[in-house]
């Protein structure tokens, strides 16, 4: 355990300095959400969007998590470059655990789009947000939880694709559906009742019931059990293939 929490820190360090490194990198990624909040926000602002909270308390956990989303959906094409430059060969040959070359790169995407979350809910609390601090740490742990689940499932994909054009339109034929399955825009309560009854398929809906209770309070409900449940299968299952596909590439 010591020499795998070494060689995890080890791999951080290098991504870390790499992402502090592209200020452009770091900001770019919070553009969408934050573009949504500014012109989609005050469309909403005096629509009944939930039994409980105002429609920011709606939007911005939803906004949130399509960060983590689309963000850790596409990480897997730095790897696809790396793979392209040689420096997944080169890596093949250190003695670092191949659940490190993982793990390392999915806490720096962790932290990453945790990071973003802070900067967009500073703007959503200049526009009008009100939530309890507890109800907004809950949203950002379960950003850092479903970036890290999908995140390991990205490169996962990375590993077995060799090019940038294979790989992203397999990335949209998962994430958009995800998106607008999940309700991350708007609940799924208001929507008609199959494509409701087809949200609860879909495992990231409840991460967003779930970060939306938070907002207004609600730490005790179902919805908040049920999405802690799922967000952590998810991840221990992301972790589990990510790490076996990477150790079977040899990688």
């Amino acid at each position: 355990m010591p020499a795998l929490l070494s060689d995890i820190a080890l791999i951080f360090g290098r991504y870390a300095r790499q992402t502090l490194r592209s200020k452009f990198q770091m900001l770019f990624g919070v553009l969408t959400p934050l573009l949504y909040l500014l012109f989609f926000g005050p469309l909403l602002a005096d629509l009944p969007l939930a039994s409980r909270g105002d429609s920011w308390q709606v939007l911005v956990p939803g906004l949130l998590l399509q960060l983590g989303l689309f963000g850790a959906s596409f990480s897997g094409f730095a790897l696809i470059i790396e793979k392209q430059f040689g420096v997944v060969e080169r890596m093949r040959v250190t003695p670092v655990s191949r659940l490190a070359l993982l793990l390392g790169r999915v806490l720096r995407d962790a932290l990453l789009f945790v990071f973003q979350s802070v900067l967009l809910v500073i703007a959503a609390l200049v526009m009008g947000l009100r939530a309890p601090l507890g109800g907004i740490l809950i949203g950002f742990a379960f950003v850092a939880v479903l970036s890290a689940g999908l995140a390991s499932l990205s490169y996962a994909l990375a590993m077995k694709v060799s090019k940038p054009h294979e790989f992203g339109p397999a990335v949209n034929a998962i994430s958009l559906p995800s998106m607008l399955l999940s309700g991350l825009m708007l609940p799924m309560a208001l929507a008609p009742a199959w494509l409701d009854v087809l949200s609860h398929f879909m495992p990231f809906r409840y991460l967003v019931d779930a970060v939306r209770a938070g907002y207004v309070g609600g730490y005790g409900t179902t919805a908040m059990l049920y999405g802690v449940l799922m967000a952590l299968g998810f991840v221990l299952l992301s972790v589990t293939v990510g790490t076996r596909v990477f150790k079977k590439a040899g990688a």
